[in-house]
């Protein structure tokens, strides 16, 4: 059985990424997400009362290695819903 949360993120996986600009530590760089990849991202970082660029900030800064920031935005997202936020991050109350 899908539950309402993996469904709406399986179908974001079929979804086009959108790109949106950023800006990190006063540099402009750009992000292409999933729609839904965006909303959840943005819930994130409303959730915890910061502007969306100081958590790609935040999330940029613990990068290691070679990964992407769309990638690292990405797992950020995905362990936030296994810790237990996925209710926030989908929108169910």
């Amino acid at each position: 059985m899908t539950t309402p949360t993996v469904a709406r993120y399986a179908c974001a996986m079929s979804a086009r990424p959108v790109k949106r600009s950023l800006t990190l530590h006063g540099h402009r760089t750009s992000v292409s997400l999933e729609a839904a990849f965006w909303d959840a991202f943005r819930r994130l970082a409303s959730d915890r009362g910061i502007p969306l660029n100081q958590l790609a900030a935040e999330i940029d800064d613990a990068r290691t290695g070679d990964e992407g920031l769309a990638s690292a935005i990405r797992v950020h997202i995905l362990g936030q819903l296994q810790a237990g936020h996925g209710q926030k991050v989908s929108g169910q109350n």
